[in-house]
Order: structure tokens, then C-alpha cells, then sequence
């Protein structure tokens, strides 16, 4: 089928170019606002604060001769729990698998990069490996330099300097990973914009309002899950729950006489519904999983993909 693009993915005649292109980076450099300002489209939430991202999310670019479908990987860290070690596997698996990556370096904090073993494996990419010093609107010159000398002596790759959120240097990055695309005809229909379900990202309006709203360990001790999504509805039905991993931090969420749920709630489905184009009535609720960022059988019950290994057994883990 010609898509209203112009381009028959289907062709496969040569002269198209597609393949995944990974973002890759240490906590907070910038790699959601990246994929936004790459796709043209909200995608990815944004936040100020680090670990926003827990999940791939991918988002698609297409024009006339190319796809470029962008993977939006978590954090490179050093994992303290089980679960920031199956979101570190997350972003090693991409960088593996992806016919392309691309490594984002933060010019305001020229010292966070990534340590040793996985500056290797990115290094064994080679030519596929894109290296991009971002946040070069925000930072001083030196700091820029010094950083973009590290990466090309580190890489032996030439370095995009690039400020995703002001969108500086932004085409030039996107058409260099175009020209190294391998020739392929299209992954998605060129419509596309993304691959996750529409509840994925209503559940991401959810968890990045909590984000907004709540300090200190409250927004990364929250998940949401989409229960019910009746969309033939008017207004869209959705339920959706907000899990915790304490008593004390539900009762936070709730507020006194439920008016924390009730402004959460507010914020959330006002931007549901601008993602829809449709009126929402957003059913939420708060329940207690104890301690779900350690423990094995609540983050597969959550849906988290689980490395295939964890290291030492966390005592608390069941």
C-alpha cells in the first residue's frame, strides 16, 4: 500500500534507506528531548529530573528515501536495585542490537560519562556509533571542547555538537544518520509516528505529571498501569492505577480529602485528552506494592522484562 508520504515501504527497490537508530546516555543528557526534537513529535516525557525514562520507546521519522526509527533507551547508571539493573539491560540491549547508535554527552556536566566496560561495548559499534555533545547552548565553550575532544579521541568518530531542546545542530545529526542507514525498504508504514499502544502513553501522561508535582522518592517509587480503556466511550473511559511502594506515599498521592489524587488527575487527563482529540473521564487509583523496585515477581507482574542475570539475590526480593 502507497502511504499518503508518497513511499511504498513495501518496495524494498533499493532506493530507500531504514533502521533503528539507539540514544544512548547517561541519566538526564537530554535523550527524550532528542527523540522529540528528531521525530517532530511529543513522544518521550520530559523532565528536569534523572531516570524519567524506564522503558524503550521508539519513535519514527520518515521522509521520501528514509526511516529512521529512534529508540529512546533509559539511562547508562550503575544499578543499585533490581530494577535499575533491568533498565540498564534495557539500553545494553539496544545498543547492541540497533543498526545504529547514537551516544549523547551532557556539555553542562562534561565529567558524567559512562564507565569503562560500557564505554567498550559502545566503541565496538565502530563506524555505527554516532557520538553528540549536547546542551551546547547551556554550557561554556571550554567544557564543550574539552568534551567533544574526549569522545573523538576516545571513539576515533567525529562529534555532533548539537542543543536538542533549542534544536541546534539537530538536521545536520539526523542526515548524517540517514546516510549511514543501510539500504532497506521500510520497517513501519510511513504514517507512523510510534510503535507503543495509545495506553503506553496515556500511562506516560500519568507517571510524568507525578513527576511534576511530587519531590524526593515519590515519583520514583510510582508506576501506572491502564486497567480499562473503553474507547468507544464518550468521554474515553480510562482507569488507571497508581502503584507505590509504601502506605505513607499513597496516603502522600491521595492528599488530605483526596485533593492530591483529585489535581493529579486534573493535569493528567487534560493531556490525555489534547493526545486523543477527545474528551476523557480518567478513573484513577492508588494502591500499595511493597517494595516493587526489588522484588523479581512484582516487576514481572508490572510487565519489566527481567535481566537474564540479576547478580547477587537481593534478600528482600521474593
Amino acid at each position: 500500500m502507497t502511504t499518503d508520504r508518497g513511499v511504498d515501504p513495501a518496495e524494498g527497490n533499493g532506493s530507500t534507506r531504514a533502521g533503528d537508530v539507539a540514544l544512548v546516555g547517561r541519566p538526564n543528557v537530554g535523550k527524550s528531548t532528542l527523540l522529540n526534537a528528531l521525530t517532530g513529535e511529543t513522544l518521550s516525557i520530559v523532565t528536569p529530573r534523572a531516570q524519567t525514562t524506564r522503558e524503550r520507546v521508539l519513535g519514527i521519522y520518515s521522509d521520501e528515501q528514509a526511516q529512521l526509527v529512534f529508540v529512546d533507551t533509559p539511562g547508562l547508571l550503575e544499578p543499585s536495585y533490581l530494577f535499575q539493573r533491568s533498565m540498564l539491560e534495557e539500553a545494553l540491549d539496544a545498543v547492541r542490537d540497533a543498526d545504529l547508535v547514537l551516544l549523547l554527552l551532557d556539555a553542562t556536566r562534561p565529567e558524567d560519562r559512562p564507565g569503562a566496560e560500557i564505554l567498550r561495548l559502545l566503541a565496538s559499534r565502530g563506524d555505527a556509533l554516532f557520538p553528540a555533545v549536547n546542551k551546547v547552548d547551556a554550557a561554556e565553550v571550554a567544557a564543550v571542547d574539552s568534551l567533544a575532544a574526549w569522545a573523538q579521541d576516545t571513539f576515533g568518530r567525529a562529534v555532533h555538537r548539537i542543543s536538542a531542546k533549542a534544536g541546534e545542530g539537530v538536521e545536520a545529526l539526523r542526515a548524517d544518520l540517514v546516510a549511514a542507514l543501510p539500504v532497506s525498504p521500510f520497517l513501519y508504514p510511513a504514517d507512523e509516528i510510534a510503535v507503543q499502544p495509545v495506553r503506553f502513553f496515556v500511562a506516560e501522561f500519568v507517571r510524568e505529571t507525578i513527576f511534576e508535582q511530587y519531590e524526593e522518592e515519590i515519583p520514583y517509587s510510582t508506576v501506572v498501569r491502564i486497567e480499562e480503556f473503553r474507547e468507544a466511550a464518550d468521554p474515553v473511559y480510562i482507569r488507571a492505577t497508581v502503584y507505590v511502594e509504601r502506605a505513607s506515599q499513597k496516603g502522600i498521592l491521595l492528599g488530605r480529602s483526596g485533593t492530591g489524587i483529585r489535581a493529579l488527575g486534573s493535569v493528567s487527563r487534560a493531556k490525555i485528552e489534547a493526545f486523543l482529540g477527545q474528551r476523557v473521564y480518567l478513573d484513577l487509583w492508588v494502591k500499595v506494592l511493597p517494595d516493587w523496585r526489588r522484588k523479581r515477581s512484582s516487576l514481572q507482574y508490572l510487565g519489566y522484562r527481567m535481566p537474564a542475570e540479576a547478580g547477587p539475590r537481593d534478600p528482600r526480593a521474593s
